[in-house]
C-alpha cells in the first residue's frame, strides 16, 4: 500500500467539502431510514434479523464518499459525520450512533483499503459495502441484541452484509458513475473515468 503515503493520504479542500456535503445530506437520509426502520418492524416479526436488509441506506455514504474522493479515511470521516448530523437532527437512538457510525465507517474503510486505495471497481465496492454492513450489525448484536440466539445474530450480520454489498456497494458505484457522466466529478479521478462500469 505504498500509495497510501502519496496522493490518497493528502486531502484537498474540495475533498473535505464534498465528503462533508455528502455527510450532511446522508444525515438527513439517516433520519428517513430511522423512521423506515420503525414502521417496518412489524413486517419482520416472523424473523427480526431479516430487518437488517434495510441497513444499506445507512452504509451508502461510507462507500460513496471514497468512491468519489478516493482518499484514505473518506469512509470513516463521512459515515461518522453523517451519524453526528443525524443526532443533531434528533436521532431517536441518541449520541451513541456517532460511535456506531465510526464503526460502520471503519468497516467500509477496510474494504476500500483492501483495494490498496488504488482499485475502485465492483469488487472493492461490494466488499466495502459488505464489511460496513457486517460492522454495523456486529455492533448491534453486542449493544442492542445481546439476548438473541447465536443463529439470529449470525443471520442478522449475514443479511446486512449481503444487503449492504448490493445497496451500498453496487449503489455507490452506480451513483458515482452516473455523477461522473454529468461532469460534476471532473475534479476527481472518479470523474475522469467515464468509460465502463
Amino acid at each position: 500500500m505504498s500509495n497510501v503515503g502519496g496522493s490518497v493520504a493528502r486531502w484537498r479542500t474540495v475533498d473535505i467539502v464534498v465528503a462533508a456535503v455528502l455527510a450532511v445530506a446522508f444525515g438527513v437520509v439517516f433520519q428517513v431510514a430511522n423512521g423506515l426502520w420503525s414502521v417496518t418492524e412489524g413486517a419482520f416479526k416472523f424473523f427480526p434479523p431479516a430487518q437488517a436488509v434495510l441497513y444499506g441506506l445507512w452504509i451508502l455514504p461510507a462507500v460513496l464518499a471514497p468512491m468519489i474522493v478516493r482518499k484514505a479515511g473518506a469512509a470513516l470521516f463521512t459515515e461518522t459525520l453523517a451519524s453526528a448530523v443525524s443526532v443533531l437532527l434528533g436521532s431517536p437512538y441518541g449520541a451513541i450512533v456517532i460511535v456506531q457510525g465510526a464503526v460502520e465507517g471503519l468497516g467500509a474503510e477496510l474494504g476500500i483499503a483492501a483495494g490498496g486505495y488504488r482499485r475502485f471497481g465492483i469488487g472493492v465496492a461490494l466488499l466495502s459495502g459488505a464489511l460496513g454492513g457486517a460492522a454495523a450489525t456486529t455492533w448491534d448484536v453486542f449493544y442492542s441484541y445481546a439476548s438473541w440466539s447465536v443463529s439470529w445474530k449470525l443471520g442478522y450480520i449475514a443479511c446486512a452484509a449481503v444487503a449492504c454489498a448490493v445497496v451500498a456497494g453496487l449503489g455507490a458505484l452506480l451513483l458515482t458513475k452516473a455523477l461522473a457522466q454529468t461532469g460534476v466529478l471532473d475534479r476527481f479521478p472518479s470523474g475522469r473515468e467515464r468509460a465502463s462500469v
